[in-house]
């Protein structure tokens, strides 16, 4: 039935800005744009422009500008690294690289950081969003052993609200070695 994700849409505070920042940080193409004074599927009145950027992939990153709305906020029950963007790139050299130009365009970068079966970078758009780029490095046989553990990881979770233990070895390196985690 679901064939893919269509776009995901997120709110932005200034849309020029945002479609620079995608555009000359990630590589994004600016493909779209809606503007209206009323919201079509309300009809609503509430201007807005809605730009759409292209991911890779067939994937879309969207954003809002609501200029008559209150200033945007984030959940402040819900801590600043739970609501991320991930981003597949190809190498850990591309994730290298991607870390040196983010660092010199002046954005702070947290990582690389060893997740098991990918590695990745985390940082901010201006809008407060937080971004990751990650790079798959996990074998078959490891994501298999993933994949296979999860429903009992689920059903533990669920049960106790502790965090299992089945896919430690995810992070046993990580946390063995405070140098790893910079």
């Amino acid at each position: 039935m679901i064939r893919r994700i269509h776009h995901v849409a997120y709110r932005c505070n200034d849309m020029a800005e945002t479609v620079a920042f995608y555009r000359d940080h990630l590589g994004m193409q600016f493909t779209m744009a809606f503007a209206e004074d009323r919201v079509p599927s309300t009809r609503e009145p509430d201007p807005y422009m809605h730009a759409f950027l292209d991911a890779g992939g067939g994937n879309v990153l969207a954003f809002f500008e609501l200029p008559t709305r209150p200033p945007m906020g984030r959940d402040p029950n819900t801590p600043a690294w739970v609501q991320h963007i991930a981003f597949e790139i190809g190498s850990l050299d591309e994730l290298a690289a991607a870390r040196e130009r983010l660092q010199q365009a002046g954005i702070d970068v947290l990582g690389p950081t060893d997740h098991g079966v990918f590695q990745s970078i985390y940082f901010f758009d201006p809008n407060g969003h937080r971004l990751e780029l990650a790079v798959n490095t996990g074998t078959p046989e490891q994501l298999a052993r993933a994949r296979a553990v999860a429903p009992a990881m689920l059903e533990e979770w669920t049960r106790t609200r502790r965090a299992p233990r089945h896919a430690s070895w995810l992070h046993e390196a990580e946390f063995a070695d405070p140098e790893a985690r910079s």
